[in-house]
């Protein structure tokens, strides 16, 4: 298994780049349309689960675009939406005056994410958010302690087989890579060991989307992200360089004469069990492990 630093340095970015791009996303007043399928086809999987939780952490909740969903699934539960960005955790104003009795109410206000209480979800989603941070491990290490014992866990994100193709159009031209290399999804069952999970589940599928030309693709993924990669080109590209690079692009053109790009999809789920305590002629545990551990069906290991 993989130790921290080799985790860590799995994603080289530009922090301040990568933070731009996330600040410029949350602006969108919808979610992208990928984003919307990947998590129609992640609660697909819901009835496979027979978990019934009580409250649903929603991370990430405005990119994910999934709230409707877990609403549908769940709808006995509590949803939880959690943000990153402050402006993301404001209730929206209200469409008509204070007095007017007929005005929508405020959305739920989102936590952030270090306010989250501890072991308060039984289920956590979190829907295309993770290739949108520096730093993969840190957002499942927060997964983990917000999940309560036996909780269960899914995500999705981008995978390395994503925008093969236009990697290799820059390639071809001499640019640098257009965006920042996406975690494997071995790799990531590694990191959700490391984080305290068990039984990782990982796995992928690969959807091919088309475009009638390079302008039409070039604003899809502007939806999507951008370039945080190390090693991007500083600066501005000029209107001169743009039009190389759309007809640098014909080079994905396929037989139906639309361009086209493929993107892998990971999909992770995994539990957080119950904690153990280590066997000893004097065994000692915290009380709300002990209640997690009741909870469970469990008793501590070494107890008479």
């Amino acid at each position: 298994m993989a130790d921290d630093a080799t985790l860590r340095s799995a994603r080289p970015v530009q922090a301040a780049a990568l933070g731009h791009i996330v600040r410029r996303l949350s602006q969108a007043e919808a979610a992208p349309w990928l984003h919307g399928e990947v998590a129609r086809r992640m609660a697909e999987r819901l009835p496979l689960i027979r978990l019934q939780p009580r409250t649903v952490i929603d991370w990430c909740s405005h990119l994910g675009g999934t709230g409707a969903l877990l609403a549908q699934a769940y709808p006995q539960a509590r949803v939880l939406p959690v943000e990153d960005l402050a402006a993301l955790r404001k209730p929206a104003p209200a469409a008509r005056p204070w007095w007017d009795w007929r005005r929508a109410a405020a959305p739920p206000v989102a936590l952030a994410p270090e306010d989250v209480p501890a072991g308060s979800a039984e289920l956590l989603w979190a829907n295309m958010t993770l290739h949108l941070c520096p730093d993969p491990v840190q957002p499942l290490q927060q997964w983990h302690r917000a999940l309560a014992p036996e909780g269960f866990l899914m995500f999705s994100t981008l995978g390395p087989g994503s925008l093969t193709g236009l990697r290799q159009v820059y390639a071809a031209a001499g640019w640098p890579p257009p965006f920042a290399p996406f975690v494997d999804m071995h790799d990531l069952g590694d990191m959700l060991v490391h984080a305290g999970f068990a039984e990782p589940v990982m796995d992928q599928e690969r959807l091919t989307l088309t475009w009638p030309d390079a302008a039409a693709l070039l604003a899809e993924l502007r939806t999507l992200g951008g370039n945080a990669d190390a090693s991007r080109a500083p600066g501005l590209r000029t209107p001169r360089w743009r039009l190389r690079m759309e007809a640098a692009l014909q080079a994905l053109r396929g037989p139906d004469g639309r361009l086209r790009l493929d993107f892998e999809l990971v999909y992770g789920h995994a539990f957080r069990v119950a904690p153990k305590p280590r066997v000893a002629a004097q065994t000692s545990v915290a009380l709300e492990d002990m209640r997690a551990m009741v909870r469970a069906g469990r008793r501590p290991s070494g107890a008479g």
